[in-house]
């Protein structure tokens, strides 16, 4: 039985599609299932990236080697059926490597023409391996497809497959050959992840699991097309008036120019613009679904409001110096709305 009621009235008074929601409430639960045969003790960081898929978003994922990153991403793409793509960024990579290239043909008649070769971004999930070891040329190209969904080459536009959805991960131990993604594409990612050590029993579930002689696979539960419909599907879950208000204010008090917290303004040097709004405003949304509630709470806007205010906003050089935590200021903000 779906568990799935109701606790804020509807902002617009739309009508909800209850069936339908109860439906993707109780896929999502065997789409969590099929991920932890596969993902262990990553609880929080699946329910993250299952908020980032359903909202059309894309995630950057930081850890350090060997925490099951890659497997995550590869895993997410069989359960849902998606074609995926990964693509080991490197300094030497060009953007014809990733966008595909023009080619010049010559036919059996000897006519020459131009023939388009499409690269590995013309999947639905793509996976930017250690994305800041590319150049920042490369990386603008990608950037125009996460917003837009599709690439420019030799004048000439291409629409991405739908859905598109970038799963990027960065390397935070090894800084030496790297670019720092620059703060416009930051704020493309819908959500950064961050993905810690396991426990105790995590790793030894681990070790027990992954080193025999048998490998587990997840199953298939949806197909592209249901992801699609679930995306569209998401944006009718009303929201009340009063979680609107804190995600309003919660994004307000991170920026240094308006904000009434002593430590916002002391140690934030640019925060978080309308479209953290906009993230947190789809993300509640997705996470109420999976949790099986119909609407979303103020709990959610502080739940999430690490993962997507925490690399849309920036320490000033003095902050940093001190050794204060971004982390800390947003818990700072939190306490402001809870």
């Amino acid at each position: 039985m779906t568990k799935i009621h109701g606790n804020n009235a509807p902002s617009d008074g739309a009508p909800q599609p209850v069936a339908e929601l109860e439906g993707l409430s109780d896929t999502l639960a065997e789409v969590r299932t099929a991920v932890g045969q596969v993902i262990f003790g990553q609880d929080e960081v699946v329910e993250e990236t299952l908020v980032t898929l359903l909202a059309g978003g894309h995630l950057l994922l930081i850890g350090v080697p060997g925490l099951g990153k890659t497997r995550l991403v590869e895993t997410l793409g069989t359960v849902f059926g998606l074609t995926e793509r990964r693509v080991q960024f490197t300094p030497d990579l060009m953007p014809a490597d990733i966008l595909g290239s023009e080619v010049l043909e010559e036919s059996e008649t000897g006519r020459r023409s131009f023939r388009f070769i499409e690269g590995p971004v013309f999947c639905q999930l793509l996976m930017a391996d250690e994305i800041n070891r590319a150049s920042p040329r490369t990386q603008s190209a990608l950037l125009q497809a996460m917003q837009e969904h599709r690439v420019s080459v030799a004048g000439r536009y291409h629409a991405l497959p739908q859905p598109f959805q970038v799963l990027a991960t960065q390397n935070p131990i090894e800084q030496e050959g790297t670019y720092s993604l620059p703060e416009a594409q930051l704020d493309r990612f819908f959500m950064q992840v961050d993905v810690g050590y396991p426990d105790l029993d995590t790793e030894r579930e681990i070790l027990l699991s992954t080193t025999g002689a048998e490998s587990r696979e997840a199953p298939r539960v949806m197909k592209a097309e249901d992801l699609r419909a679930a995306q569209m599907l998401i944006r009718h879950v009303p929201v009340g008036g009063g979680v609107v208000e804190a995600i309003l204010a919660l994004v307000r008090a991170g920026r240094p120019e308006e904000s009434t917290i002593t430590e916002v303004c002391d140690a934030v040097s640019w925060g978080p613009g309308p479209r953290a709004s906009q993230a947190l405003m789809l993300a509640v949304r997705a996470r109420a679904i999976i949790q099986e509630r119909l609407s979303p709470s103020v709990d959610d806007v502080l739940a999430l409001a690490h993962p997507i205010l925490r690399h849309r906003m920036a320490l000033s050089f003095a902050a940093r110096a001190d050794g204060v935590k971004m982390g800390t200021i947003i818990d700072r903000m939190c306490k402001g709305i809870g």
